[in-house]
């Protein structure tokens, strides 16, 4: 699965079905911004307008600036030009994180995650990362997405024996790297609620302080390998590591921290009354998998066999807020086109105008001569 260009599975999601505060959460707007991003959807869901990708509401900012100002002031209040600017900023900041690959059609589907084969085993999906490491943002606008639909869409499940779903987020610092506050709230949010749907969550990172407190403080499951001490900023890290775990009258915390070695690290979790277990340092089993980076001939291999692959392979471009307004502006440009030829012709004086006043000339020019030639026979007959 990919998040760009490269081979594998699309995975995209549409403008609309973020909604105006998921959004505006995403681009970090203030109030002031996040009510106008409430107006744009409304105006769109008014005038039947879908929101499919960044262009659309590119358009729908420019159009409210400018051609449809009058008409947005008179039905949801007066925006300001400057807001609007601002909001357009901070848009063509994703879009140049990749926000253009994400935002669009075929959406994915939460329920291609939970398929199963014909022996009823269900698949690893693996979101590829490699060319987004330095794009915090996207990455998290997904991350984040996706959890909100998982909740929203999954039914309260309770206590179960079996999750529904588990997601291993790996490099788990690139969602909360460039989050603003509003954002962490929201993703913490979810966190605390999406275990009722039967959906487990585990973070998976070098550093346990790359987790702000209120995901950290969420986590059942703890299992932490090793951790190394170069600098005093190590050292500090560590002690604030060794304070999140129970304490033990067995362990010294951090000291063993920085001793654990390969395959080894301490684990806590919770039994079956919620409580912390007591702090164990445990050898854990290799996985039975291969532990290596898929070549380019293994990775066509499998997107050769993918029923997803082919799905989501076709990049819909339906008609939307881009190609409806720019239709409506084609159409308003043309009719005061046509008005202004209209007004032209009016002024212009018809022919039988312009024959009339060619004969007053010409009467008036022979009037003129005769008057001049009537003086001249006078003064000759004199």
């Amino acid at each position: 699965m990919t998040l760009s260009a490269q081979d594998g599975v699309r995975l995209r999601a549409t403008v609309s079905e973020f909604g105006p505060v998921l959004f505006s959460r995403i681009l970090d707007l203030n109030d002031t911004q996040a009510g106008v991003m409430a107006v744009i959807f409304k105006y769109c869901d008014d005038n039947k307008m879908p929101l499919l990708d960044l262009k659309d509401i590119k358009k729908v900012l420019n159009y409210i600036t400018e051609e449809g100002k009058d008409e947005i002031s008179e039905n949801y209040g007066k925006i300001s030009s400057a807001t609007t600017g601002t909001i357009l900023r901070k848009i063509i900041e994703l879009e140049q994180q990749g926000g253009d690959f994400f935002f669009g059609e075929k959406s994915f589907e939460i329920d291609d995650l939970m398929r199963i084969d014909e022996n009823g085993k269900g698949y690893i999906n693996i979101l590829r990362l490699t060319d987004i490491q330095d794009k915090p943002k996207l990455f998290s606008t997904f991350m984040l997405s996706l959890l909100a639909e998982i909740y929203q869409q999954m039914p309260e499940k309770g206590d179960v024996d079996q999750p529904e779903l588990v997601l291993f987020i790996d490099e788990a610092h690139l969602i909360f790297d460039e989050a603003s506050k509003v954002l962490l709230d929201q993703i913490e949010t979810i966190i605390k609620l999406i275990r009722s749907k039967g959906i487990g969550v585990y973070f998976v990172t070098q550093n346990p302080m790359d987790i702000p407190k209120g995901v950290l403080a969420q986590l059942g499951l703890k299992i932490q390998h090793a951790l190394r001490a170069f600098t005093a900023n190590d050292r500090q890290a560590i002690k604030q590591t060794a304070d999140n775990y129970p304490t033990s009258d067995y362990y010294q915390t951090d000291e063993i921290l920085t001793s654990l070695g390969i395959g080894e690290a301490f684990v806590t979790a919770l039994n079956e009354k919620g409580i912390p277990t007591p702090l164990a340092a445990t050898m854990l089993r290799a996985p039975m998998s291969r532990m290596d980076i898929l070549v380019d001939s293994e990775i066509e291999a499998i997107n050769a066999k993918s029923k997803l692959v082919k799905k989501y392979a076709e990049e819909l471009d339906g008609e939307s807020a881009y190609e409806i307004l720019t239709k409506k502006i084609n159409e308003a440009v043309e009719q005061a086109e046509e008005i202004e030829v209209e007004e032209k012709k009016s002024n212009e004086p018809s022919t039988a105008e312009v024959i009339g006043k060619s004969v007053t000339k010409v009467v008036t020019s022979a009037s003129f001569i005769r008057g001049v030639f009537g003086i001249l026979m006078k003064i000759f007959k004199k």
